[in-house]
């Protein structure tokens, strides 16, 4: 999406109506509508309702990952993740890539109809299109919003495969769409469940259903007929990678009917590596030396000594609990597609 092709949408009588002060616009919004909720799920944060010249994204590097198209409706995400990835991509709008990110979501408000138009382009060959590969298509705001549903109707009438990455809950409220979907392409689902443990969940991802809440909603997508994959991800060194932390997680993934486990560990972009650092500093100042150690240098990655020591414990987890990857060439119904080597997590998260 370039965001020079961005135009503002006519206020065409919006139920809620834009807030009586609203925001100052950012430089790379011009003309987009502003607004704010007063109720207490959308509390201290702004949205901003624009009406985008495309949907349908090619990905950059394609020969490095399953996927060459995207569809992400929303930018920023409620979700707060401290070290999610996608952080840097706000500065590119003239905001943050902290607080900002968070609290100020662009809202896409035409993608379903944009999605059809170019699902039925002449030059369009029905090719794969992943969603929540940059932010989560359902954070908190498609609640209200609703952007997933046609967009999910227009895959579905195009018979196009795709599939959606999410941390999100309310993607059960789309699993009548999903299933329709599935009837006629390839649909695949995978949920990001890094750890279990909710005292570290709390801290680090506030603004996300709990994990639990999470596999829960992979056992109801399985008991519908969905072949899920998590993504154990990221794994947080010094927090969530020990031998406990990763037991536990996998036997909750595999316990809540998942086909498998993929793990990812922390990787730290520009943006959010500046964000996660404040906040281990804050949270965990002991485990800075370690961070030091691993990300030192300006490093975007683990080592890949650790990366492959760290792959090698939870796949021996994975079998003690049954799990193994969905083959690539299985005929199912709906399946997840093959996950990317960790050195690819980024375009995943």
């Amino acid at each position: 999406m370039r965001w020079e092709n961005l135009s503002a949408p006519p206020d065409e009588g919006h139920p809620d109506g834009p807030a009586p002060a609203t925001p100052p616009l950012p430089l790379a919004l011009p003309g987009a509508v502003v607004r704010t909720f007063d109720t207490p799920g959308f509390a201290g944060m702004t949205f901003y309702e624009v009406r985008a010249r495309s949907i349908i994204n090619r990905v950059p590097g394609t020969s490095r990952v399953p996927f060459q198209w995207t569809i992400n409706p929303y930018r920023g995400c409620s979700h707060a993740c401290v070290y999610c990835f996608a952080r840097n991509t706000h500065t590119y709008l003239d905001l943050d890539a902290g607080e900002d990110f968070d609290r100020k979501v662009i809202v896409k408000v035409n993608a379903g109809e944009l999605v059809r138009r170019e699902l039925a382009a002449p030059r369009w060959r029905g090719a794969h299109v992943a969603m929540g590969t940059n932010v989560d298509c359902y954070q908190r705001a498609e609640g209200r919003y609703r952007l997933m549903p046609p967009i999910i109707e227009a895959l579905r009438d195009f018979a196009n495969p795709f599939s959606i990455l999410t941390k999100g809950t309310l993607i059960l409220r789309d699993l009548p769409l999903l299933r329709q979907a599935a009837e006629v392409t390839r649909v695949g689902v995978s949920y990001s469940v890094g750890f279990v443990d909710e005292a570290l969940w709390r801290a680090v991802e506030p603004g996300t259903p709990s994990p639990r809440r999470r596999l829960d909603a992979v056992r109801q997508l399985t008991d519908a007929g969905f072949e899920v994959g998590v993504l154990m991800a990221p794994i947080l060194p010094g927090l969530s990678d020990t031998d406990e932390s990763i037991e536990a997680t996998v036997a909750a993934v595999a316990a809540a009917g998942a086909t498998s486990v993929t793990p990812m560990a922390l990787h730290l972009r520009p943006g959010a590596r500046e964000w996660y650092a404040q906040w281990l500093a804050g949270e965990f100042p002991h485990l800075v030396p370690r961070y030091r150690e691993l990300y030192g240098s300006g490093a975007a990655y683990a080592p890949q000594t650790y990366q492959r020591e760290l792959t090698a414990r939870v796949r021996i987890a994975a079998r003690r609990h049954g799990l193994h990857r969905a083959e690539p060439g299985d005929d199912h119904r709906s399946s997840t597609p093959p996950a990317p080597p960790a050195t690819e997590q980024l375009t995943l998260l």
